[in-house]
């Protein structure tokens, strides 16, 4: 069978979809990656996976003609590849799948949504203004008989229903897109009581990740007296208006606030080097994979009680701390919390681990993701006629 994965960006499904990808090849199956051009969409080809880029779309375009050239093209390459099953990543993703899929007669389509996205929970004039345009299209995406709805928390899966999105039936809840458990492993030495504490946090570089307050958070410590270093990974995101600019995260970097790294390729040697993962998020995520690789990795897991968040740590000094969303003192406070006491960073480490071997190896959400495509390919199988988590 042939099956094709189209997302918003190359670095996406290389990233996060070639282990399925891998996986679905292992079987005996082909696999084409679709997404607009980018820096990762060569190396598949040294996968055994094809990749072909869609050179009209921009993942931030609003201009109708642009985007009618995309949904054009992409028509296209579904009729010329003409796959078994269309795997769509993200909202517009999703919407643009479903619709060629119909013009080119797609069998089956899976669409896969990881957190509301900007058009839902941001308040800006542009995002209510798209709000009910990206409805009417994404309840006319999910309404197909051929089709499953895939999202990595409840929360979200009750939203999608309120808002007469999908029916109940039509949803998969798959906590994650998985972390290979194997490679994310604990450092073989843990750090003792007088070793400098180091928190990390990686992400897309948005503001609602909780950025400004784990830089704050940076500020306060200093203040105090602490010496506590805080390290960035990740890039800023142009296609996002709520993007950190480059000039301002140099600014914190220079005045000694956080050591910026940028782009991270090597994510498990640099977990190995530090102690805890923040992420002070007040955004509707998925099921944030910096959580899972730093839970998998052993290490402390600071977070909110945000849908996505509350899926990794699930019990506040067990599995890992929360704080309250836009609270800078309070994510201060648990970070001094940590440094003082360095038997509850082991003890919440050791938990984010079993965890993460428990919920969210990789191998059981890719196991989980081909029996929503068997759902599809083979429609006798049935559902339970409800929202249900796929394990």
């Amino acid at each position: 069978m042939k099956y094709a994965f189209f997302a918003n960006t190359d670095w996406y499904l290389y990233n996060f979809r070639l282990s399925t990808a891998l996986r679905l090849r292992h079987d005996g199956h082909e696999v084409v990656m679709i997404s607009p051009p980018g820096s990762f969409g060569e190396r598949f080809a040294a996968h055994g996976c094809r990749w072909v880029p869609l050179d009209s779309m921009d993942r931030a375009s609003l201009n109708p003609f642009r985007e009618a050239v995309t949904l054009y093209q992409l028509m296209r390459v579904l009729r010329r590849e003409r796959p078994d099953l269309l795997h769509n990543f993200t909202l517009k993703c999703a919407i643009y799948g479903a619709i060629a899929a119909r013009a080119a007669h797609v069998p089956a389509v899976v669409n896969a949504v990881a957190g509301m996205g900007y058009v839902f929970t941001s308040d800006a004039r542009k995002a209510r203004t798209l709000r009910p345009l990206v409805k009417a299209l994404l309840h006319m995406a999910l309404d197909n008989e051929r089709s499953l709805l895939i999202l990595q928390n409840p929360d979200d899966a009750i939203a999608f229903n309120t808002a007469g999105l999908i029916a109940p039936e039509k949803i998969r809840v798959i906590r994650s897109s998985g972390v290979n458990t194997a490679r994310f492993q604990p450092p073989k030495r843990f750090p003792n009581r007088h070793e400098r504490l180091r928190v990390l946090l990686a992400a897309r570089l948005l503001r609602e990740k909780g950025i400004q307050e784990f830089v704050d958070a940076a500020a306060l410590l200093r203040d105090w007296g602490r010496d506590v270093e805080f390290i960035l990974a990740g890039t800023p995101d142009p296609g996002n208006p709520h993007s950190v600019t480059q000039d301002q995260v140099q600014q914190w970097a220079q005045a000694g606030l956080v050591r910026w790294l940028g782009h991270v390729d090597d994510m498990p040697a640099l977990l190995k080097t530090v102690h805890v993962m923040a992420l002070p998020s007040y955004y509707r995520e998925g099921v944030p994979k910096s959580l899972i690789e730093g839970a998998s990795c052993g290490l402390a897991l600071i977070t909110t009680d945000m849908p996505g968040c509350r899926e990794v740590v699930t019990s506040d000094g067990f599995d890992g701390l929360r704080v309250e969303p836009r609270n800078a003192r309070a994510l201060a406070d648990c970070i001094v919390r940590l440094d003082d006491d360095r038997e509850l960073l082991l003890q919440l480490g050791h938990h984010a681990r079993q965890k993460a071997l428990r919920d969210f190896d990789e191998r059981l959400v890719i196991q989980r993701t081909l029996d929503v495509y068997a759902e599809l390919i083979n429609p006798l199988a049935g559902t339970s006629g409800a929202i249900r988590s796929v394990s």
